[in-house]
């Protein structure tokens, strides 16, 4: 099975909790906020703020990439 079928077969469910739980942790701020913030500020320099990034930003860009596979896919 190919990547693309893979993540397509994902559940919502599952993708949807993933980004609540994982993308947004810690939740005050959000983790992945403030990852963001650093980076478009040019303060992400340590390789503990990369991964951070990285781990928290997973959920988000699977979700991206289903939502895509989703909507593009033809009918």
């Amino acid at each position: 099975m190919a990547l693309t079928e893979t993540i397509a077969a994902l559940p919502w469910e599952m993708v949807i909790l993933a980004c609540l739980t994982l993308g947004l942790a810690p939740f005050t701020p959000p983790h992945i906020v403030e990852k963001l913030g650093m980076l478009f500020a040019g303060k992400l320099v340590k390789p503990i703020d990369w991964f951070d990034l990285f781990l928290h930003g997973a959920p988000w860009t699977l979700l991206i990439v289903k939502a895509v596979l989703t909507t593009a896919r033809p009918a």
